[in-house]
């Protein structure tokens, strides 16, 4: 396995880095333990962070994966198809107030990222590997993602009955791990109910109060979640939309545009003009997340 780990940014407040894993085996790796909170927020493949015998959580391009300081855990790669991913280290004197909103319990381990947070994060790993960064302007952008991320940790099903939770958390790992590694693929409820275990109507039960999303929203959201890095880097929006399972160029336009506030092409515009302010605008002026 080759593991790439590389520090983009870093002040007295935040440090910003960057994970990649090649080469990867579905296994579980050795015992790790992180000196300081790390939001882990993946932006292509998939890993699975393993903290207790059965418990596990799926980290995938639509999550934000919470990581707490001097706690071991494991990682392994269904599927093996690796995994890069942005990292936030943070101490708990930097968001005392977030890390205490659970009754004074940690973040939950997972949580479903917003449209809105998904375009900062993918925009701002482009920005560091440039010339043209602001100090100040990067820790804004790090730390206001970093929010985002906390927020999406507050888990909808908080208030479950503990057997109930577990049961519908291993369920539902089974599924995102399922769809992470093919996004593309023409699901449909019961397919993804017997990977659950699950009777469809269950699944789409657990899935809606677990994760506050639809089963066919959150498949959608992996898709575009999927296509951000390719829409960024130039490549041809028509072949983008086939490879991630849309009927067509203006199919992928109309969804890409109803989730994330602003067409593919004007994204792309925006970011190789480096008009920040302009993209801030178009971003938190979206319509809301599809249903």
């Amino acid at each position: 396995m080759k593991v790439t780990r590389k520090t983009l940014f870093e002040s007295n407040a935040l440090q910003i880095g960057l994970f990649e894993a090649r080469d990867v085996s579905a296994k579980c790796g050795e015992i790790e333990r992180q000196s300081s909170n790390v939001v882990v927020l993946p932006f292509s493949g998939l890993f699975s962070k393993h903290d207790a015998p059965g418990r596990h959580v799926i980290g995938t391009p639509s999550h934000a994966v919470f990581i707490a300081a001097d706690t071991p855990y494991r990682l392994g790669y269904p599927g093996a198809v690796g995994d890069r991913a942005l990292l936030l280290r943070f101490s708990d004197a930097l968001a005392p107030d977030e890390l205490g909103s659970h009754g004074g319990e940690a973040p939950a381990m997972s949580g479903l990222l917003p449209a809105e947070a998904m375009v900062p994060r993918n925009l701002l790993c482009a920005w560091l590997n440039t010339n043209r960064v602001d100090e100040l302007e990067i820790e804004v952008h790090g730390l206001h993602l970093l929010g985002m991320s906390l927020d999406a940790l507050r888990s909808p099903g908080a208030s479950l009955r503990r057997s109930t939770e577990a049961r519908w958390g291993r369920s539902l790992q089974r599924v995102k791990a399922a769809v992470a590694i093919a996004p593309a693929e023409k699901w449909d409820v019961e397919t993804l109910a017997r990977i659950a275990l699950m009777s469809p109507f269950h699944l789409c039960h657990a899935f809606k109060r677990m994760t506050g999303t639809s089963v066919y929203g959150y498949v959608l959201c992996e898709r575009l979640a999927s296509t951000l890095d390719a829409v960024l880097d130039g490549k041809d929006l028509t072949a983008i939309a086939l490879d991630a399972g849309f009927a067509s160029h203006s199919h992928f336009t109309t969804r890409f545009r109803d989730f994330f506030g602003c067409a593919p092409a004007v994204l792309r515009r925006c970011a190789r003009a480096d008009k920040v302010t302009e993209l801030r605008k178009i971003v938190e002026a979206r319509r809301g997340a599809i249903r």
